[in-house]
This record gives structure tokens, C-alpha cells and sequence, in this order.
């Protein structure tokens, strides 16, 4: 590119700019002037007058209280006893023993039967010999002693008494002593038979009654 060319390009882009300035200044000045005269109208036509704010509106009355409701107390309760529970306690172990069974007592064999008799016992003589007032102890006759001895005599095979038994006394020893003493004595007897005819042993009983004489 030739110089001159050059030189004429950098004249022609300063002229530019500075067109652009100057309308950028007189555009500035014609918005500001304009705006001001505006302004300046706006306040000779403005007419101000005073604003009274409305007064407020009265407040609500308050709703009247509700009517006073009289709370009752409470009712005053006792509190609860105290228990106090004592620590149980296992009851103690108890064995009891098991009783025995029962013993079974087998039962007695039934008594034999009474054997055969072909012949009673018979007293020889007069019982009531064998035991006389000439018998009577002098101390219990002196004593005046009386009574009756209920006597038991055990007989042999042979018709004699080997034994004598008071089944009921009669109040005095000796005089028991005494009749028993004369019934072994005198006493005899027909012997009792079995069924066979041979002799067997027996008792007799019988009582003997003391009483003193008079004379």
C-alpha cells in the first residue's frame, strides 16, 4: 500500500470520530435542556395542597369476660399405707414316711370242739360236809367275820382236786385261805368219761358260806 494511501485512511477515521463526539455532545445537551424545561413545567403547573390522613377507626371494645366459675378443690386423698411385704420364704421340706403296710394277722383257728362226755362229774359225799363250822378260823370267829367264798376246783382224771381257785372272795383272806385248804382235803368225786368210757379231767365250782353259829 502506498504512504499516501495510508495518511488519508488516519485522517478520514479521526474525522469520523470526532463526528461521532460532537453528536454525542449535542444530543447530551438537547436530552438535558429538553428534560429540564420539562421539569421546570411540570412544577409551575404542579398546584400542591396538604394530604390529612384519616383518622383511625375507633378500636373494638373488648368481649366481656366470661363469668367467673368457681373451681372447686380437689378432694384431698390419703395416700395408700404402705405394706410392706416380707420376703417369702420356701415352707420347710417335710417327708413323711410312709406308713408301714398292715400286717395281716392270720385268725385264730376255731376252738375245737368240746369232747364227747359219756358221764358227768359226781361229788362223793355231801359238798357241804367238806367245809364245816368247826372249820370257822378262831380270829375271824372272835372278829365275828362273815361271808361267802365262791371257790373253782380242778379235778383229775383220778376223781381228786388238784387245785382251787376263789372266783369271788368273801371279804376276809383268811377265810378264803381256809375253804380252799379244806376243799383239797376232804373234796372227792366220781370221775368224769369221755365218749370212749375213759376218765378225763373236769372242774367244779361251787361256794361256801360262812356264817357264825348260834348257840
Amino acid at each position: 500500500m502506498a504512504y499516501g494511501d495510508q495518511t488519508m485512511s488516519t485522517r478520514k477515521a479521526v474525522s469520523i470520530a470526532m463526528v461521532i463526539v460532537l453528536h454525542a455532545i449535542i444530543g447530551y445537551a438537547f436530552v438535558t435542556g429538553l428534560a429540564y424545561n420539562v421539569v421546570k413545567k411540570v412544577a409551575r403547573d404542579l398546584k400542591t395542597f396538604d394530604v390529612e390522613e384519616e383518622a383511625p377507626p375507633p378500636p373494638d371494645k373488648p368481649p366481656p369476660p366470661p363469668p367467673e366459675t368457681r373451681v372447686e378443690p380437689p378432694p384431698v386423698v390419703a395416700p395408700p399405707p404402705i405394706v410392706q411385704v416380707a420376703p417369702s420364704v420356701a415352707p420347710p421340706m417335710v417327708t413323711v414316711p410312709s406308713p408301714p403296710p398292715p400286717q395281716i394277722t392270720p385268725s385264730a383257728p376255731p376252738a375245737p370242739p368240746p369232747p364227747a362226755v359219756s358221764r358227768k362229774l359226781e361229788p362223793r359225799g355231801t359238798p357241804g360236809e367238806w367245809v364245816t363250822p368247826e372249820d370257822y378260823p378262831s380270829a375271824d370267829l372272835r372278829a365275828e367275820n362273815q361271808g361267802t367264798t365262791s371257790f373253782e376246783l380242778a379235778i383229775g382224771a383220778d376223781g381228786k382236786a388238784t387245785d382251787c381257785r376263789v372266783t369271788n372272795s368273801s371279804g376276809f383272806p383268811s377265810l378264803d385261805a381256809k375253804a380252799c385248804q379244806m376243799l383239797l382235803r376232804r373234796s372227792r368225786f366220781r370221775a368224769q368219761l369221755d365218749g370212749n368210757g375213759q376218765p378225763m379231767p373236769a372242774t367244779y365250782r361251787n361256794r361256801v358260806r360262812w356264817q357264825i353259829p348260834k348257840d
